[in-house]
């Protein structure tokens, strides 16, 4: 009998086993054999690494993200839950103030959800779900050093690890190395041209506090947002964590930043244009130190843009754009991102002249929304950008600031608001007779004169 001819899969190398990294990996392993090469050892559990040094500080997923990661990794976001993480209505969960300074009303009607957990919990989760796959073959500490292959196809990839260099070969590379990327360097060396990039630097520093909570049960989410309009601007967030936890994270621009003081934590907190995280802090038990983070400035690299890209490389995650962590939106771009990669695989082969060209223009997708969201705020703050805002960014700053007003009156013009936070529509849905009809007809509540905590909640945390 004639012998059975094997068939050879395509390989592709991941590098970096960030959120983006370990979602892109999920999705190859429909197309390829995977292999992951990480610089860190990674932890068994939810324990932090050296490698995501902005773990401590809050992080959530947004219910465009929860959606996402519910079609990637089915059951995750459901172990999430099991081990202590929330799925939070928004806005019947949360006690938020915008940017404008308006307070949303805790409407009951939308049907928006974040999941909200400590970082190390979730990417303890994903690793459970990734990398325990048989299809995956998981590098640790080893260094990705340079592509290999030329201007038109990139081959593989040189490694170290330990004192050993060699090269992987691969019909796709996949860059998830975060925001110390060197993909426009590696391009470079290979002919092709310099990325274009823009930055937008709010000055923005965290602080971030882990707390016993003092209050049972499903105590709200609390977001006071720093407005723009009054440099500098400050915020803070209490976010219930598993373990009876808050991580309580405080924001300041330039000239107003919070610093590493414990002493001074809650005094700053108690100092923002709303004191009602100081006073919720005032009878909690601190626990552990201030982490303090200043690099949080919004950078985005064009790749999508370049008129010459090389077959068998893509750029995905924070290698491609990190944004200002107050807006929340890196892991609900990873998570779509990744959808955007398994959108195109199902199209067309790993292999097939263009489509690393394609990966990265539909990997953009969501980038561009939530670069719309983060700059749409930051660019107002002063020595925020080499340039002004426009005359377009001015009107739809003012637009989206009437938007959020009525939003905090009306639950039907809120939904369409939170569609487009959310990352489940796009940007136009807030021109939408959803938004436009409540913000030229009512209904015409008055706002809310304080944060709408109930007095139940106020005095369980203050007990």
């Amino acid at each position: 009998m004639p012998d059975t001819p094997v068939v050879h899969r395509p390989r592709a190398v991941v590098i970096g086993a960030s959120a983006a990294g370990l979602f892109a990996a999920a999705v190859l392993t429909e197309f390829a054999e995977v292999t992951v090469v990480e610089r860190d050892a990674l932890p068994e559990g939810p324990d932090p690494r050296r490698g995501v040094p902005q773990a401590r500080h809050a992080h959530l997923v947004w219910s465009g993200g929860v959606r996402a990661l519910r079609d990637l990794l089915p059951g995750l976001v459901e172990d999430v839950v099991c081990r202590g993480g929330r799925l939070v209505h928004i806005m019947s969960d949360m006690v938020s103030r915008a940017p404008n300074e308006v307070w949303f009303r805790r409407f009951l009607a939308t049907g928006h959800h974040n999941l909200v957990c400590s970082r190390d919990l979730l990417d303890s989760v994903v690793r459970d779900h990734v990398v325990k796959d048989a299809r995956i073959t998981l590098l640790q500490e080893s260094s990705a050093l340079a592509l290999e292959g030329t201007a038109g196809r990139v081959t593989g990839v040189l490694v170290r690890t330990g004192g050993e260099e060699r090269v992987l070969g691969a019909d796709l590379v996949v860059d998830a190395s975060g925001r110390g990327s060197r993909a426009p360097r590696w391009l470079t060396d290979l002919g092709l041209p310099l990325v274009t990039e823009r930055e937008v630097d709010a000055g923005l520093t965290y602080a971030t506090r882990l707390y016993r909570s003092p209050a049972d049960g499903d105590f709200p989410l609390i977001n006071v947002q720093a407005n723009p309009a009054k440099a500098p601007g400050q915020g803070g967030v209490i976010l219930p964590v598993e373990g009876n936890r808050w991580v309580v994270t405080l924001g300041g621009t330039r000239g107003g930043e919070p610093t590493g003081d414990p002493a001074a934590f809650v005094p700053f907190a108690l100092g923002l244009s709303d004191p009602l995280i100081g006073e919720l802090l005032r009878h909690a038990e601190p626990l552990g130190d201030v982490a303090v983070t200043r690099s949080t400035a919004n950078r985005r690299r064009y790749y999508e843009k370049l008129k010459r890209w090389p077959d068998g490389f893509t750029v995905v995650g924070d290698a491609v754009a990190g944004y200002n962590p107050v807006y929340g939106h890196g892991l609900t771009v990873a998570a779509q991102g990744a959808l955007a990669l398994r959108g195109v695989l199902r199209r067309r082969g790993i292999t097939a002249p263009g489509t690393a060209r394609a990966l990265q223009r539909a990997t953009a997708r969501p980038v561009s929304g939530a670069w719309g969201l983060a700059v749409g705020q930051d660019a107002f703050y002063p020595g925020a950008a080499e340039t002004p805002p426009t005359a377009a960014e001015r009107f739809l700053a003012r637009y989206v600031d009437r938007a959020v007003s009525t939003g905090a009156r009306s639950p039907r013009a809120m939904g369409a608001l939170l569609d487009v936070m959310s990352m489940e529509r796009p940007p136009t849905r807030l021109f939408s007779a959803d938004m436009l009809v409540p913000m030229l007809f009512g209904p015409k509540r008055p706002p809310l004169d304080g944060p709408p905590i109930t007095e139940e909640e106020r005095r369980a945390a203050l007990r």
